[in-house]
């Protein structure tokens, strides 16, 4: 899966000389906590929620309400955005961009292409985009955990998990997501099937008839 896939496209941009009180009213009316700075169809920048409250005066300040509102007032989105900018492209893979992000320490990513901003790709994307069609999330069904599906015996037995498949499609349950994940404590990887509208006692019995050690597990 590319960047380009899961990426927003209708990016909501601002100007560098745009006052920070006016990037916040447009934060709070798209309900986003970012925004990129474009000057001149340029990516020169990023400005976040944080980004303006670190900014703006501490509430133990000494200063006057007037005095406040006066330097806010005064203060734009060119002296508080973020210039270090770490950026990807639509073809950029989506493992590339999780790996990227968390080596850089972001939690949004421009997605620039011929120089030119196209989407951006943010944390929340990973999750909803990515994260929670793979483990179900959200979703009616049941999980079904195969163990030590790492060893070389299991690795034979997964040659047999087309059958498995073959009568759980026969059984009429619809697979929502199949995948492989480690162990917290680094043993060998698990299974993990998805499935809707399943009997869990008859799938257990299928695997374990088929060699498998298996177990339903809450969702």
């Amino acid at each position: 899966m590319k960047i380009q896939d899961i990426m927003t496209s209708n990016v909501v941009t601002i100007s560098s000389d745009t006052p920070i009180m006016e990037a916040r009213k447009i934060m709070n009316a798209h309900n986003i906590r970012r925004l990129a700075v474009v000057d001149k169809g340029k990516l020169v920048g990023m400005i976040s929620r944080d980004g303006i409250t670190r900014a703006s005066p501490s509430p133990a300040t000494s200063l006057s309400v007037w005095e406040i509102n006066y330097l806010v007032a005064k203060m734009t989105v060119k002296d508080i955005m973020s210039k270090n900018l770490v950026t990807v492209t639509p073809d950029t893979t989506v493992e590339s961009a999780v790996a990227l992000a968390q080596s850089k320490g972001v939690g949004a990513l421009p997605v620039v292409e011929d120089g030119t901003l196209v989407g951006i790709v943010t944390t929340d994307d990973f999750f909803y985009k990515i994260l929670n069609p793979m483990l179900g999330i959200g979703k009616p069904g049941i999980r079904i955990l195969i163990h030590d599906c790492g060893t070389p015996k299991c690795m034979q037995q997964i040659m047999e998990i087309m059958d498995i498949m073959e009568v759980i499609g026969k059984n009429r349950v619809k697979i929502l997501a199949v995948h492989s994940m480690p162990t917290v404590d680094g043993e060998q990887p698990q299974l993990m099937l998805h499935l809707d509208n399943a009997d869990p006692a008859r799938i257990i019995k299928v695997l374990s008839d088929s060699g498998f050690k298996a177990e339903v597990r809450e969702r």
